[in-house]
């Protein structure tokens, strides 16, 4: 682990073995050169980059952690649980992770037929194409199918008009439990993160009782800050993560050099009264 005490960490990414662009290897080197010392890939509900990206940053001479990013479905709402730090050879995970896979063929099937509707036609087709890993098909891939097609100007709009609930091509899908993602990870020798909790739409009692939830069943940290939040909420989460005594953790949650927001280890340092998530690992 970096000597230093406030190491530049980006511990949430995703390469073409889930919905990102790069390869596991470009990342690590789009990563080293923005200065990162620490990182992570974190792919949806997948592995297979791990071992790719862990090579590719000792080879570069940054610390790795091993990483992903889990499907979960709670309160009839989809969320997302990052593992920190584990065995990407552990059985457990890589089998609870092939269950959490299987339904997303099916998904992208019902959402084509929806998009087909609503006069958009070979979404299916145009999705898988931008899909490395097809086992990953994603709305992700449905959203660059349809910039790509000229019915949305970039994905945002996608996200705004298609895809979401109460618009064509939304299928809802049942991701794998709370309890189950956090059980996986901790069997796997890791530490699960609430990832990007200011995307959830959520009140503040449901908030706090996902906080709750999480901490009795071994939950240990919250992403702090990410691509996704503003300044507000980094100061907002700061004090859950101080509140319930939750490690803090800081990643980009890059996917693309021109869709993302905030590139690979350019975020705002960790406040230093926050204990960060990388102190557990030695």
């Amino acid at each position: 682990m970096s000597s230093l005490s406030s190491p530049n960490a980006d511990l949430h990414c995703h390469s073409v073995v889930s919905d990102g662009t790069l390869t596991p290897e470009a990342l690590a080197e789009r990563a080293k050169a923005n200065g990162v010392h620490l990182w992570a890939l974190t792919d949806h509900d997948e592995l297979g980059g791990q071992k790719r990206a862990k090579d590719a940053a000792n080879a570069l001479k940054m610390d790795y952690l091993s990483g992903v990013e889990i499907s979960v479905t709670w309160m009839n709402q989809t969320i997302h649980i990052v593992g920190l730090g584990i065995d990407a050879d552990h059985q457990g995970i890589i089998e609870g992770l092939r269950r959490t896979r299987e339904g997303r063929g099916n998904r992208a099937q019902l959402m084509a037929d929806q998009l087909l509707k609503a006069g958009i036609p070979g979404a299916y087709e145009g999705a898988l194409h931008f899909a490395g890993n097809h086992q990953l098909i994603s709305r992700t891939h449905f959203a660059r199918y349809l910039v790509e097609q000229g019915v949305c100007k970039d994905t945002e709009h996608v996200f705004k008009n298609y895809l979401v609930e109460g618009k064509p091509g939304f299928v809802p899908h049942q991701w794998a439990s709370l309890e189950d993602a956090v059980a996986w990870i901790k069997a796997a020798g890791g530490v699960a993160v609430i990832a990007h909790p200011g995307r959830y739409p959520f009140n503040s009692m449901q908030m706090e009782e996902l906080y709750k939830q999480f901490k009795d069943i071994g939950g240990l940290g919250i992403e702090v800050i990410t691509g996704s939040h503003s300044p507000d909420q980094y100061q907002t989460y700061g004090k859950v993560a101080q509140q319930y005594g939750f490690l803090a953790s800081r990643g980009s949650d890059f996917h693309d050099p021109n869709e993302s927001h905030i590139d690979l280890g350019v975020l705002p340092h960790l406040p230093d009264h926050l204990t960060p998530v990388w102190s557990v690992f030695h």
